[in-house]
């Protein structure tokens, strides 16, 4: 792992983070057409980082923090958009940033036992996979017509699917720093 700053997937992962604020704006106007594409970019994005970060060998430390960081950046104010907009209920806000919540709790644990953040799983990917394509999808079903009808069936589908494994990947996080404070 290289502590390099600089690499191209880094590079990709602050790109997302400027496209928070643009999706913001976006959502907040109405500009629905735009606000998908920002999100479907990110989507891409946060895909493509990961990819290039194992193909080109630039797997860093930074980057695994950026990464996640921005993903969850990219959620919470995807949500609280399309809560504003009235697309997605408040308890669906209240479910994904109660298990962010139940995370952050560990981090002083963690920090205490010498650990910094710990590997994301593959069931916390697919979750977040997940999300990122609820998203667009539920913000789509506005549309009148079968595509509208279609997009909403799919992105709820995407959506209970993405918050039911988010929780479990949290759980299995709480787990695993209750595994490495039982050790300590």
């Amino acid at each position: 792992m290289s502590s390099r700053v600089l690499t191209v997937p880094n590079v990709i992962s602050l790109v997302r983070l400027a496209l928070v604020p643009v999706f913001a704006v976006l959502i907040v106007l109405g500009e629905d057409g735009w606000a998908l594409l920002v999100l479907a970019v990110s989507g891409v994005s946060d895909w493509l980082d990961g990819v290039l970060a194992r193909r080109l060998n630039q797997v860093t430390r930074l980057g695994q923090i950026l990464d996640p960081f921005a993903d969850r950046l990219f959620i919470f104010v995807t949500l609280i958009g399309l809560a504003w907009r009235e697309v997605v209920p408040l308890w669906l806000v209240v479910a994904i940033v109660a298990r962010d919540v139940l995370l952050a709790v560990t981090v002083p644990v963690l920090a205490r036992l010498g650990y910094g953040t710990l590997n994301v799983t593959l069931v916390g990917k697919v979750a977040t996979f997940a999300l990122l394509y609820a998203f667009p999808l539920l913000l789509l079903a506005e549309v009148p017509g079968w595509v509208g009808a279609s997009a909403h069936v799919v992105g709820w589908a995407f959506t209970w699917w993405g918050v039911g494994l988010y929780w479990l990947a949290g759980l299995q996080y709480v787990a695993q720093v209750r595994r490495l404070a039982a050790g300590a």
